[in-house]
């Protein structure tokens, strides 16, 4: 949990005055598997909560009374201390209570007692919705889908052998796979439904099947795949009639729906049309292209949030997409939409980049039926909620399924004034884990209280601010539009600007003083700036709206860490790293990162390399008078003429210079929270027009087609603050 305050306003008068965010940005898990060193677990479902508010005992209470009574942090209320507090049951003697996790620990895990359940846990389902139209065919999604899953079926947890498994292909038809179980012959059978209308299921078995017993059939469907539909040149996608079949399917036990499309769902309900010609975009109609053109999407989320059901969308389609349709499955089933616009099996680049991330996507370990209360302190309520789920009631968020590589975001709201000298903030997550055990991860953060102003302005997080203002700016640019979310954000920083002149500045506020901030917040302007510049709210008509919606969906979703370098790219130069550089490090073993740059034009020199990432893609900048030694080190060419640009592999040379490069592109690849896997571009400054005006973009200190450059941002920030 990270607040943007880390000194709280006692009252909220004070909050006010201050123009700063009161926001907790909660991310629960940060890796995508619990090899690294887990959380502390609380197995002897000794569960000890206040009486009244219901917070969980946790190392910020205080013990009363000879320890025989705890008062609680949120509501003051003394409770008992349970009986087997102090006892080990498993081994029959008395513990030492401080021993305890739950009153070491911020973060810790209970194992919970049978009374934390409506049912029993629910296993692992996957059902897979895959695009066989001529359109997935031709790019070979169907081919690398099937391969992908084949290859993944020893990772997609299933230590319980509980997990399941059902196979839907979709064009104008319905296509089921029937799996029969050993010892039958395994043989499977497709089964075609062409009513769109009243979508039914051919047979009540047999679809949905258990990995582990059916594993033979499953191999042996999944290898004949992509023959079957080689040949398919129909053009119809009915993604609707097929989702409401999955929900048909495991919407009694819940489980997750990965849905892989190639073309834009035309048949059935849940149609919809392309809609993104020029003339539109010219209109001003951008703000429509950003919203449904189809109510069913949102209103089938719903349903399948009751249902326990999790929508994952991957869309891959070269013509308009309906990015902001499709996107409303995930964003309130807890799902995520990935996007890999003009994708092709074809090249090798692209095909990996899937098969890699489609692979971790499916080794995640998803907690299932899980839901989210955010408690605090008496007087402090949790007010407005961010991120992908469904809001069940005004404090409870529900996740059919919790994914490990998102986060959220609540805003706090301050209602009667604070007497206490620290507040504290309790995330609690109920779920079932991947092996049927059902857990609840509890979170506590405990914060100062302050009266004084300054202490609230020395205390702010700007990187936390930046990932909540880019939360309510993804719900602003979807809900108002673009100019509204970016007047949001610039409004934001004009009045802390002005606050912080007008309360706490005491010398020459002349109109000519220069712009002042206190220190913790002086990269605030800039990450403000990276945020108006990024491509989900750049000022521009060239930004198809698919590439909008899929980048708004990822602004409202990415953990801290990788929020930050996706707003704000790293910049490394690679032609003169210091000597460590692309070498392991002696005592960890980590492959050591050049130093990273301002992102600004000024510091690329004409013979120089340069690697841009920001999470999502990587380029590698080769400067117009780039020596032929260094081409030679790189890539193994003679000249720069002979380097191919656009979507590439490096070669991994012999020489030291290519094998640090490639260690470095390597490293930053390497993520323990994200699927990502970012494809590398090779740009050259004398070479394609559109690729190097692609990764300008990235230089957000410069002066961009409409946007300011970060000294005239400034300029204009310190004249609206005067």
């Amino acid at each position: 949990m990270r607040s943007t305050l880390n000194a709280v306003p006692t009252t909220n008068s004070l909050l006010k005055k201050s123009k700063l965010p009161f926001a907790v940005i909660i991310q629960p898990y940060t890796t995508l598997r619990e090899d690294e060193a887990p959380v502390p677990v609380v197995s002897d479902s000794v569960i000890s909560r206040c009486r009244r508010c219901r917070t969980y005992i946790n190392p910020f209470i205080t013990f009363i009374e000879q320890g025989h009574r705890w008062r609680c942090n949120m509501c003051n209320l003394t409770n008992d201390v349970p009986t087997a507090f102090d006892w080990d049951a498993r081994n029959q003697k008395q513990v030492d209570r401080w021993s305890r996790a739950e009153l070491n620990h911020s973060v810790v895990e209970f194992v919970a007692p049978p009374e934390y359940m409506v049912r029993p846990p629910q296993p692992l389902i996957y059902t897979f919705l895959i695009d066989v139209s001529a359109p997935a065919v031709a790019s070979g999604l169907v081919a690398t889908t099937a391969r992908t899953i084949l290859e993944s079926l020893d990772r997609i947890p299933n230590k319980d052998k509980r997990t399941r498994v059902a196979f839907i292909c979709v064009n104008q038809s319905l296509h089921y796979f029937s799996i029969p179980p050993p010892p039958a012959p395994s043989e499977p059978a497709m089964l075609v439904v062409s009513d769109l209308d009243e979508p039914f299921l051919p047979i009540p078995h047999n679809l949905l099947v258990p990995l582990a017993e059916c594993r033979e059939g499953i191999e042996l469907l999944l290898n004949k795949l992509p023959d079957m539909f080689a040949n398919s040149a129909s053009t119809g996608n009915a993604m609707g009639p097929a989702l409401k079949a999955a929900h048909k399917l495991i919407g009694n036990i819940g489980g997750k729906i990965v849905c892989l499309m190639a073309s834009l769902p035309n048949l059935g309900i849940g149609k919809l049309e392309p809609r993104d010609d020029k003339k539109s975009l010219s209109a001003g109609a951008e703000k429509s292209l950003l919203h449904t053109q189809n109510s069913f999407y949102k209103a089938f989320a719903v349903e399948c949030s009751k249902s326990q059901v999790t929508v994952d969308m991957f869309l891959f389609s070269s013509q308009y997409q309906d990015v902001a349709s499709l996107s409303n499955l995930p964003r309130y089933t807890s799902g995520q939409t990935y996007f890999y616009p003009g994708w092709n099996a074809g090249r090798s680049e692209d095909a990996i980049k899937f098969a890699h991330e489609f692979s971790e996507h499916l080794s995640m370990e998803i907690s299932l039926e899980a839901v989210l209360r955010v408690r605090a302190t008496n007087g402090i309520r949790m007010n407005t909620f961010y991120g992908n789920f469904f809001t069940r009631s005004s404090d409870l968020c529900a996740f059919p399924s919790f994914p490990r590589d998102q986060s959220y975001s609540v805003e706090v709201a301050i209602d009667e004034t604070i007497a206490k000298p620290f507040i504290s903030l309790q995330a609690a997550v109920l779920h079932t884990t991947c092996n049927g055990e059902r857990r609840i991860r509890v979170m506590t953060l405990a914060i100062p209280t302050t009266q004084n102003l300054a202490d609230v302005y020395a205390s702010a997080d700007q990187v936390a601010i930046t990932a909540f203002y880019a939360q309510r700016a993804a719900e602003k640019a979807l809900s108002s539009g673009l100019p509204e979310a970016r007047d949001l954000v610039v409004g934001k920083l004009v009045e802390l600007l002005t606050t912080y002149r007008k309360e706490l500045m005491t010398s020459n506020v002349g109109a000519s003083a220069p712009l002042q901030f206190c220190a913790n917040l002086r990269l605030l302007p800039l990450l403000f700036l990276a945020l108006i510049k990024h491509v989900a709210l750049r000022k521009t008509a060239a930004i198809p709206s698919d590439l909008r919606s899929a980048a708004l969906d990822l602004l409202g979703t990415l953990p801290v860490k990788y929020l930050l370098q996706y707003i704000h790219a790293d910049l490394y130069c690679l032609h003169n790293m210091p000597e460590e550089a692309g070498k392991p490090d002696e005592k960890t073993g980590e492959i050591v990162l050049p130093p990273k740059l301002n992102l600004s034009a000024a510091l690329i020199e004409r013979y120089g390399l340069y690697l841009i990432d920001d999470g999502q893609t990587q380029f590698l900048w080769v400067g117009r008078d780039a020596v032929p030694q260094l081409i030679m080190d790189v890539w193994g060419l003679p000249s720069l003429e002979h380097v191919k640009t656009g979507k590439t592999t490096l070669p991994v040379l012999d020489t030291d210079l290519s094998q640090r490069i490639n260690a470095v592109i390597s490293k930053l690849r390497e993520k323990t929270g994200s699927i990502v896997w970012p494809n590398l571009y090779v740009v050259r400054e004398d070479g394609d027009p559109a690729l190097k005006l692609w990764a300008s973009t990235f230089l957000i200190e410069d002066r961009a087609d409409q946007g300011a450059s970060y000294r005239e941002f400034l300029t204009n920030m310190r004249e609206r603050a005067n």
